[in-house]
């Protein structure tokens, strides 16, 4: 039902809540940020390395720092450059350090895992940090890889993929839906009673009856409305009401009890009775447009209502065909996860978890959720209901890729080019600069990754899904 003005209780119909619905990168979001701690590494996924750097290594580093420092540094009492080294160490003991550090374990870092062949999936967590001028800087840093397994006997997963042509019954069915959605409200004015169809214009009032009647800030809470519209035998309306009303007139008065089911979508009504004073204050109907070549040109830039169908069919179909695609792949990919066993890398876990929560903000957002309704959300209890989910699209990333690997499939650079392009055209930026920026934030990478991932899966369904024999 609608309402012309706001009421906080609509006991006519059921209560649909609508709620918000890969990569492994960290999101926030402005005015809610959910980062958390470092992740509890994987065990099974987890590697280790031990690095001791030179001594030497390390003094000339710190002389390059405090070079540097002697050059830029500005202290009240010293001229520039010629501040001694002694007040330097004294008063930016901490920086110093860190900027050796900086400058010297990045590279060692990547050296002895370069020469273990190791490629780490998450940044390194660095303990045991050793450092002092004139001796070696000795740490350990953790981190998790991608698990080593086989995808061997992958070609033995079959899914059925549905048919995608577009049936007649489909396009009706989209057809009358835009009609329907180009509808007006006409008050009828003949004398005569509510019909199936009729939309009933109704003021309200509600008791809870039997001991629901009693006390209790739920029983306390009015129930009632004004001008609020029915829809007489619509899917939306408790048929109660819609019995109710049904052959009543503008002016009439009526009283009935409706006995709401335990599942009902309001919970303070959820297998309650409630006794209604009801007034009719109107009827209206629903006009629909005319289907013809004037409906058609004020929908779009369509010469004839055949032109706006023969459009209309050809989305649809090219919609139809995606969409099951898609779900075809998904339940492929869902198989080849369940087929094949192996441990997870907890930070990909936790960044697609990042990723999941973000689509949420931002879908909260699009509906008008406020900023500071965001901040009071329970991200620790959000998180945990994302994990299964998230792990297993982590899953299947890491099977699609061990697959493409397998099949050596790739990408061209021709086919990053075409996707940077339908980019550049969606978020209006120059291709150029997008080209620039995407390789300055290593996205570009990711979008070749994914892109990847999308080719591997097309391959698996005409590979491995089947059409049922009709």
């Amino acid at each position: 039902m609608t309402t012309t003005e706001t009421t906080e209780t609509n006991p006519t119909t059921a209560d649909t809540t609508p709620t918000p619905e890969t990569g492994h990168e960290g999101h926030t979001h402005e005015g809610h940020e959910h980062a958390h701690a470092q992740p509890t590494l994987n065990p099974e996924c987890m590697r280790e390395v031990e690095i001791e750097v030179p001594a030497d290594e390390v003094t000339k580093s710190f002389r390059s720092v405090i070079k540097r420092y002697q050059k830029l540094a500005r202290i009240p009492g010293f001229r520039p450059g010629k501040v001694p080294e002694s007040v330097l160490r004294n008063r930016f003991a901490g920086q110093i350090r860190e900027e050796v550090v900086e400058a010297i374990l990045p590279q060692h870092f990547r050296g002895a895992i370069a020469e273990k062949g190791l490629r780490p999936v998450s940044q390194p967590q660095v303990s045991n940090l050793q450092l002092e001028e004139g001796q070696p800087l000795r740490f350990k840093a953790v981190f998790e890889v991608l698990p080593e397994f086989s995808v061997d006997g992958y070609q033995d997963v079959k899914v059925e993929k549905p048919g995608t042509e577009l049936t007649d019954e489909e396009f009706d069915a989209e057809l009358e839906r835009i009609r329907d959605a180009h509808s007006t409200m006409e008050p009828v004015t003949v004398d005569r009673g509510l019909e199936d169809g009729d939309w009933a214009q109704i003021s309200f009032k509600g008791e809870l009856q039997g001991e629901n009647a009693e006390g209790g800030e739920t029983a306390q809470q009015p129930i009632g409305g004004q001008d609020v519209s029915v829809e007489i035998g619509g899917k939306d309306t408790v048929q109660a009401f819609s019995d109710a009303l049904r052959g009543a007139k503008p002016g009439q008065e009526l009283k009935f009890e409706v006995t709401y089911p335990g599942d009902f979508g309001q919970k303070r009504m959820a297998g309650k009775t409630v006794a209604y004073d009801v007034e009719v204050r109107g009827i209206r109907r629903k006009v629909q447009p005319e289907l013809d070549d004037q409906f058609a040109r004020e929908l779009g830039k369509y010469e004839s209502l055949d032109e706006m169908k023969q459009k209309l069919r050809e989305h649809l179909a090219s919609d139809k065909k995606h969409r099951l695609e898609v779900d075809t792949r998904n339940r492929l990919v869902d198989a080849l996860v369940a087929r094949f066993s192996f441990p997870v890398p907890e930070s990909l876990v936790q960044s697609q978890i990042d990723a999941r929560l973000e689509r949420g903000l931002r879908a909260l957002a699009a509906q008008g959720m406020r900023t500071e309704d965001m901040r009071k959300l329970d991200f620790d209890r959000l998180r945990d209901a994302q994990r299964e989910a998230a792990a297993n699209e982590v899953k299947g990333t890491i099977v699609l890729d061990r697959i493409a690997e397998a099949e050596k499939i790739d990408v061209t650079d021709e086919e990053v080019e075409r996707e940077l392009q339908v980019i550049s055209l969606q978020t209006r930026e120059p291709l150029e600069n997008l080209r620039e920026r995407l390789t300055r934030e290593g996205n570009l990478a990711r979008i070749r990754e994914q892109l990847r991932r999308e080719k591997t899966g097309n391959f698996l369904v005409e590979r491995l899904a089947s059409t049922p024999a009709r």
